[in-house]
């Protein structure tokens, strides 16, 4: 699915709330080394177990001085052989370049990066136990305090839509408002973060937190933690693992 021309319908804001802890920094400013990382990064998810074949995408936000947009993964290219020069540039309003097309969820890319300025890499996959969730329009609720991990309270779910549309597009910036990652119902699931390397590392978080999740409920409903408490959570979240300030 090739974008042409403005693209279709208006893109919705996002609010940034929640702890922020592992996002931020600045993208690569190298396009060429940041499409061996996208290309790497597509690798390591299919590596992780948190997608398979030639499902999910990938993409980084590009503030080079040559273009302003995003790299992101073809469409229908096998991961194994897909080489940096196949990675497609797109820009802000949806135009892309180059000899491949973009992958066809190039709009929930695009309006991510439009609609959070703290977002540098975007992360989609199919994910097992993510999308088993998902599949049930289950989000992850605070049954663990690690789920925190995303921004907020919960891990929500976007109500399902067409892959590829502006609909789901739409559903996916609601899920993530004030959040870093959201689960797609009767899709999967997708995270963001300042880097490609803390996208990816969400990824694999929310995929280990779903499967816990889906395995509790082998048990019974489990019982989740208070508003209160998940506050708490994401206080201490927002320093967590970050070193002290030396005074000088």
């Amino acid at each position: 699915m090739s974008p042409k021309g403005r693209p279709e319908g208006e893109h919705r804001s996002a609010k940034h709330e929640g702890s922020h802890v592992g996002v931020g920094g600045p993208p690569e400013t190298s396009d060429e080394a940041l499409r061996a990382s996208v290309v790497a990064t597509a690798l390591a998810m299919n590596a992780h177990g948190i997608n398979r074949g030639k499902s999910g995408n990938v993409s980084a936000r590009s503030r080079s001085e040559r273009f302003d947009g995003f790299l992101v993964t073809p469409t229908g290219l096998a991961y194994e052989k897909t080489t940096p020069a196949d990675i497609v540039p797109v820009t802000l309003e949806g135009q892309p370049s180059g000899s491949r097309l973009p992958s066809s969820e190039w709009r929930f890319h695009r309006d991510i990066y439009r609609s959070r300025a703290d977002v540098n890499a975007v992360v989609h996959t199919h994910a097992p136990f993510a999308t088993t969730l998902a599949c049930h329009s289950r989000g992850i609720p605070a049954f663990h305090y690690m789920v925190a991990v995303a921004g907020g309270r919960d891990i929500r779910c976007a109500p399902y839509a067409t892959f590829g549309t502006q609909a789901l597009s739409d559903h996916v910036l609601a899920a993530l408002d004030g959040r870093r990652a959201c689960l797609l119902a009767h899709h999967g699931m997708i995270a963001v973060g300042g880097s490609l390397t803390q996208a990816l590392a969400l990824a694999v978080e929310v995929e280990t937190l779903a499967e816990i999740y889906w395995r509790a409920l082998a048990i019974g409903e489990p019982p989740v933690l208070t508003d209160a408490e998940m506050d708490i959570v994401l206080e201490k979240f927002a320093t967590y693992g970050q070193p002290r300030r030396v005074e000088e």
